[in-house]
Formats: structure tokens, C-alpha cells, sequence
């Protein structure tokens, strides 16, 4: 019997949990959550313990999956959990499009309706979100969000745990740095550096915030 270990009872879980069913590769799909005992059910699935207790069913759940959004704390879950022996498949949904020459690292999810393309690589525990696309030659760090209806266009390089918000846009050649965050709907054409974020169209600097540098902090 096979079976998938979702860390994370969120959002972003359950949509984790239902691509995995469309994949039919796992006869049971668990969660870890830790709101657990308080809840032990989400949608139609178990929650069955505490993420710290994933040791505990790694009999049964040797592969495993962290569905939570928050990019550092993604990274750092499933860095941990690679290091205690369980591995991380990359789950990619039947409707989406992705290059035979595409890289996509250890615990990677794309959703529904999106595509990456050729020649392009994604860093582990990228998220690559519904009807986003990524083109040719890109290059996506660690622990980077694509959010629902990004457009990342040829050539792109970004940094780890940057989050580009829904309907981004992101031009040909830019360089994006880590823990950026870029706010739906904006339109990057320069270059970006680490830890700000980015809003508008076209794209401008407005801040650099406590938690943007702690989330950069914790990548490292």
C-alpha cells in the first residue's frame, strides 16, 4: 500500500491533496498539522498527528509532501524532513505542461493549467500555482511561489523563497533576487534585489520590511 504524507492542513493542503488523488499514485493521503487534536479531518482526509510527529508514521508515509505556504518555512520543513529519510515526490498535475528537458526539484507541485517549458530548472519546494506559466531557460531558486496566473517570461532567474504574487508578469532576462516578494498583477522589467518588494506597473521598489529580511534570515 502506498501512501503520502501532506505536511500543512491549509489552502494550499488541500489543493496538494486533490492533485495527488487526479495522480492515482498513492492508495492513502494523510495530513500533519498542528491543530491537530483539535482537528483531525480536512475535507475528506485525516489529519493524523502534529508535524513534529512525522517520525512517527514514516513507516507507512515514507514519501511526503509540505504544503504550507509560507516560503522559508516550507524550505526549511522539507530540508528537514529529506535529512530524517523521507523522500519527496514532484507532483505535477495531469493538466498541466511541463518540457521533458525541464528540472523540477525534490517536492515540487505544479497545479492545474499551468506550464513550465524547456530548459528551465526549479530549486526544491517550488510551487508553481493554477494557470501560471514559466518559459524557456529560467531559473527558480528554493522555495519559490508562482502564484495562480503568474507569467514568468524566457531567460528569468529567481531567487529563493520570492513570491510572485497573482497575475505577475516578470519580462524576458530579469534577474529576481531572494525573499522578493512581487505583488499580484505587477509588471517587473529591471532587475531586482534581495529581500524587497516590488508593486505596480511597471514595477517599483516600496519597502523592505522585518519580515521580509527574517524570511531571507531563515532561507540562509
Amino acid at each position: 500500500m502506498s501512501a503520502l504524507l501532506i505536511v500543512g492542513a491549509g489552502g494550499h493542503g488541500k489543493i496538494v491533496a486533490d492533485l495527488a488523488r487526479n495522480l492515482r499514485r498513492w492508495d492513502r493521503i494523510a495530513f500533519l498539522d498542528d491543530r491537530f487534536p483539535g482537528s483531525t479531518t480536512v475535507s475528506e482526509w485525516e489529519i493524523i498527528g502534529k508535524i513534529s510527529d512525522a517520525n512517527k508514521h514514516m513507516a507507512e508515509f515514507y514519501e511526503a509532501v509540505v504544503a504550507i505556504g509560507v516560503n522559508s518555512v516550507r524550505l526549511e520543513l522539507l530540508k528537514k524532513l529529506l535529512s530524517e529519510g523521507f523522500r519527496f515526490p514532484v507532483l505535477i498535475h495531469p493538466d498541466a505542461t511541463v518540457s521533458r528537458s525541464a528540472s523540477l526539484g525534490a517536492g515540487t507541485v505544479v497545479c492545474v493549467q499551468s506550464a513550465v517549458d524547456i530548459d528551465t530548472h526549479l530549486g526544491m519546494g517550488t510551487i508553481i500555482n493554477a494557470g501560471a506559466t514559466i518559459a524557456h531557460d529560467c531559473t527558480l531558486g528554493d522555495g519559490v511561489h508562482v502564484s495562480p496566473g503568474g507569467r514568468v517570461s524566457g531567460g528569468v532567474t529567481v531567487g529563493g523563497c520570492t513570491w510572485l504574487g497573482s497575475g505577475a508578469v516578470v519580462k524576458e532576462r530579469v534577474s529576481i533576487g531572494k525573499g522578493v516578494i512581487v505583488g499580484a498583477g505587477s509588471v517587473v522589467i529591471r532587475d531586482v534585489p534581495d529581500h524587497v518588494t516590488v508593486v505596480g506597473v511597471p514595477g517599483r521598489i516600496i519597502k523592505r520590511t522585518e519580515r521580509e529580511l527574517q524570511a531571507f534570515r531563515e532561507y540562509q
